[in-house]
């Protein structure tokens, strides 16, 4: 009796550790397809990426209104340089290393502060004022300038493309902006660049073909202009039912054909 009541407990802690199943991970959708009559199952995982981890893929987003700065040189740090550090890190070694006092009275860093602190970590920098030409021709991410929606911010600029500049904001995450909008919002013709050294840089802040998939801004013009109708989906549904009903032949049939309604009220 007690051999029948161990080889079954034994029995089922086998199943039962046989059939547990990993949690899955975060953000994963489990599609299972039922291939036959049988219990059998085809099971595929797919990852789902939030919008807001692609929006800021490869960046470290600003903590603080005036950490642009900070952020911009922590994300080339981490995603070109290979560096793991945080931007409270980073700030720190900014106020260390630059002028604190002036960091304090301006509440910004600049690009001798960022300077300052790659050269303690033993990378060759520089700051360089340039043309458009010279961006074309840029084969490193660079930090700059510029003043958007009425304010002042540093980004990283990740490469030109297609008469577009394709930039890692900190604040708002990756976007674009033509030549000629970029050149406009571009302060001083100024950049910052921290060179690798003797290291082999990553590659996180190159752009990929999903980066270079863009609505031009003439899309853009007409999408918002489009006029939208101003009722309710219900109502829109009463008026295709009416519709519909309207097709019924008097014997009771139904038309072989497809009707629509364009709706607009004055």
């Amino acid at each position: 009796m007690l051999l029948v009541l161990a080889g079954s407990i034994l029995t089922f802690a086998m199943v039962q550790e046989a059939t547990m199943v990993e949690p899955y991970q975060k953000g994963t959708v489990v599609i299972e397809h039922k291939v036959d009559s049988s219990p059998v199952e085809l099971r595929s995982q797919h990852r789902i990426e939030p919008l807001v981890e692609q929006k800021y893929r490869n960046i470290v987003r600003q903590a603080y209104d005036y950490s642009c700065g900070s952020a911009s040189l922590t994300t080339v740090l981490n995603f070109y340089l290979g560096r793991s550090l945080t931007e409270r890190q980073v700030m720190e070694g900014l106020l260390h290393y630059g002028e604190s006092e002036r960091i304090v009275e301006r509440r910004a860093f600049s690009m001798l502060d960022m300077k300052r602190l790659v050269t303690a970590l033993g990378y060759p920098s520089g700051g360089f004022r340039a043309t458009i030409d010279d961006l074309l021709e840029l084969d490193h991410p660079a930090i700059v300038p510029i003043e958007h929606a009425g304010f002042k911010h540093f980004v990283v600029l990740r490469a030109i493309r297609n008469g577009r500049a394709y930039l890692a904001d900190p604040a708002v995450g990756n976007l674009t902006f033509t030549l000629a909008q970029f050149e406009e919002k571009w302060k001083e013709n100024v950049l910052f660049i921290v060179f690798p050294g003797n290291d082999t840089p990553l590659n996180h802040l190159e752009l990929k073909d999903e980066d270079l998939r863009v609505v031009d801004d003439q899309t853009m013009t007409l999408l918002a202009l489009e006029r939208i109708p101003d009722f309710h989906e219900s109502t829109q549904r009463r008026l295709q039912n009416a519709l519909e009903r309207q097709k019924n032949n008097p014997d009771g049939s139904v038309e072989n054909t497809r009707k629509q309604l364009h709706y607009r009220r004055n």
